[in-house]
């Protein structure tokens, strides 16, 4: 008889599982349907009496569930689960995308081949029908360079001073083998694409696919981006009591780790590593584009704080309005560069009335309208 079976047939209905256990999710994955299953974080359980061993964190636990002191933490339901596993493999894929694009371009560079310096993309169209041709043993120059398309024609002349290199015959092997490891992951991502897509389609929940249209409105998130959030967080926001809630469980929030008056510490906190690259990647966009809310937070933050802490601090705007408009599934409505410029004015203004108060004189302002 499994384990499984043993705990049903003893009469267990309840059991509490470590966060920071290393078989949590097949653990949670058997039970799941069997019996109510709760998963607790593993700081707030901690306090084992005596020393720690399983057997006496598990009789803590229990003890600790008994009387009704352990609070669940987030799990999706198995559609959201499933989506989050295809949506981590295609961050895989991408990223396994950009190592062979490095190892590619270093191909090259080591015989004095500068392809990417003139092509904006050395592996687009054009760039890998040139990189095919120098694997296969083409050694003019001016013969790949006619093989740009497009608006790389006009560069043929920096193509052929570019391309003339020497790559021996085993770099030449080594940059097909890349080539070819390339267009594989290409066909994967291809194939992952579409299965997401399929997932969000065939989810029991029709929002989720309306989900992915409305977070795609937000500026700075595209479908991708919409896919990952969907697939971290979910679309049921009552799960969080707040926007706090969530930001804090994705680990977009400034810590607190405060002692005697003092202020130690101030970096996020731990969450989700793959919700935390798309909305950083999300709010990068974002601060490029124009007149928008999110854009504007951007380049006031960026002044004091530095690209970095900016674009987390956008990031966890973008979560909190993921959150408001999931809630009540209504699309973005964006506020515009305006509102800082107005902040700015009347702060400035209150802080001129200030100086002017203490050095002793009386201010009253009035707008030009009404003094007119």
């Amino acid at each position: 008889m499994r384990w499984a079976d043993w705990l049903v047939t003893a009469g267990c209905t309840h059991v509490a599982i470590e966060s920071t256990g290393v078989y949590w999710k097949p653990v949670f994955n058997i039970l799941e349907g069997l019996m109510e299953v709760i998963l607790v974080n593993a700081r707030h359980v901690k306090a084992v009496p005596g020393h720690k061993t399983d057997a006496r964190a598990s009789a803590w636990l229990a003890d600790l569930l008994r009387h009704g002191l352990l609070k669940a933490r987030f799990i999706p339901p198995r559609p959201i689960r499933d989506l989050r596993e295809l949506t981590r493999y295609r961050a895989s894929v991408l990223r396994d995308q950009s190592a062979i694009a490095n190892r590619i371009q270093k191909v090259i560079e080591s015989g004095n081949i500068k392809l990417g310096q003139v092509a904006s993309d050395a592996l687009g169209v054009s760039g890998r029908a040139m990189l095919r041709a120098l694997a296969a043993g083409e050694t003019d120059a001016t013969t790949m360079a006619d093989l740009a398309r497009k608006t790389l024609k006009r560069k043929k002349p920096e193509l052929v001073r570019a391309l003339d290199g020497r790559l021996t015959d085993a770099q030449r092997w080594v940059l097909g083998a890349w080539l070819a490891r390339s267009d594989e992951l290409e066909a994967a991502l291809s194939r992952v694409e579409a299965h997401i897509r399929q997932a969000i389609e065939e989810n029991p929940d029709p929002f989720v696919a309306d989900a992915v249209g409305l977070l795609d409105t937000i500026p700075g998130v595209g479908e991708q981006v919409a896919q990952t959030i969907i697939a971290e967080i979910g679309v049921e926001m009552a799960r969080f009591p707040s926007a706090e809630h969530l930001a804090s469980w994705a680990g977009l929030c400034p810590g607190n780790h405060e002692s005697a008056g003092k202020r130690k510490s101030g970096k996020t906190t731990k969450g989700s590593p793959f919700l935390r690259a798309a909305l950083v990647q999300a709010a990068w966009a974002a601060s490029h584009s124009r007149g928008t809310y999110l854009a504007a937070q951007y380049h006031r933050l960026v002044k004091r704080m530095g690209k970095k802490k900016a674009l987390v601090a956008v990031a966890h705007s973008i979560l909190v309005i993921v959150y408001h408009m999931l809630s009540r599934r209504t699309c973005y409505a964006d506020l515009g560069e305006s509102v800082f410029k107005q902040q700015s004015v009347q702060a400035q203004s209150r802080r001129l009335i200030r100086q002017l108060e203490a050095l002793g004189f009386r201010v009253t302002v009035e707008d030009r309208e009404e003094a007119a």
